[in-house]
């Protein structure tokens, strides 16, 4: 464990050899279930830092957060067709397999809330209970075109500062409630220091995933992946400016399924952040349910 950062830094193959990066938080031994974190599309690991420490602070639980493919300390994909949900969905079981992961608590943010109901699907005995983050069944085309406007087109900045201020101007109305320190920290966490200049975290042909989507016809709708998990507690989590995760869907979400909380957070968009302690204090009281369905 680097006493600095929290956590250790794991390198993992995936199938077809890329590398794949993930930080580990906690004993690996601890005697509670593991807790799995997946980030949105062009996210990293580094979104549930401050969950991660505040769920492995007693020593008692594990928690892994995971690179995707061409995003943090990941390898980048040799082509741009890998970044689809099915070679992620088998990166994640690699990752487990490789952790010694049998069962776990997923917390999945956007992106990472598909991975986890695809997992669901595949694999239902690995899935304990589930944290949905601003994301649902059904998916709002008007959040998509809105990520598709920024995701590798953002302007370069020279300091984390000026990083933060593109952020601002893109996402105020998302975030009303934001300082400049929550700017700096999204900045921090959308670019990286390269070769002495900042570059986004994430391979920016990522952008080619979401060009491929046609946004004038209904998207699918996912419905019985999210039946996958009626066996297990859920949290699903919107945030109060989402343009992603309807409220409707939301409410439709918590009337489905038999054991699913629903909680919207005041005064954020997409996606809400998770390290409040009202967050963690949500998110320990979904993880006790599982653990107390579990045993």
């Amino acid at each position: 464990m680097d006493s600095d950062t929290g956590f250790r830094s794991l390198f993992i193959s995936a199938r077809d050899g890329l590398k794949l990066h993930v930080r580990e938080y906690g004993p690996q031994a601890a005697p509670n279930l593991p807790i799995i974190c997946l980030a949105g599309l062009a996210r990293t690991s580094a979104d549930f830092h401050e969950l991660a420490l505040a769920l492995a602070e007693d020593g008692q639980r594990r928690v892994l957060a995971l690179d995707y493919r061409g995003r943090g300390r990941s390898d980048y994909a040799k082509d741009w067709h890998d970044y689809d949900i099915r070679v992620e969905l088998d990166d994640l079981m690699q990752v487990l397999a490789a952790t010694g992961v049998e069962e776990a608590v997923f917390v999945g943010t956007s992106r990472g809330g598909l991975l986890t109901m695809a997992l669901g699907a595949a694999r239902p005995a690995a899935i304990r209970g589930a944290v949905l983050n601003d994301v649902g069944p059904v998916i709002d085309a008007r959040g998509l075109l809105r990520i598709r406007g920024y995701v590798g087109k953002l302007p370069t900045p020279r300091s984390f500062a000026e990083g933060a201020e593109i952020l601002k101007r893109l996402s105020d109305q998302q975030f009303p409630l934001f300082g400049e320190a929550e700017w700096e920290i999204m900045a921090r966490r959308t670019w990286t220091e390269r070769n002495g200049a900042l570059v986004p975290d994430y391979d920016p042909r990522l952008l080619k995933t979401l060009e491929e989507l046609d946004l004038e016809a209904p998207l699918p709708e996912l419905w019985p992946y999210f039946a996958a998990l009626n066996h297990i507690p859920v949290l699903a989590i919107r945030g109060e400016n989402s343009d992603l995760l309807a409220e409707k869907t939301l409410e439709e979400m918590g009337q489905r399924h038999p054991r699913c909380e629903i909680f919207t957070a005041p005064g954020q968009g997409h996606a809400p952040l998770l390290g409040s302690k009202d967050m963690v204090r949500r998110i320990g009281k979904l993880i006790a349910k599982a653990e107390k369905q579990a045993a």
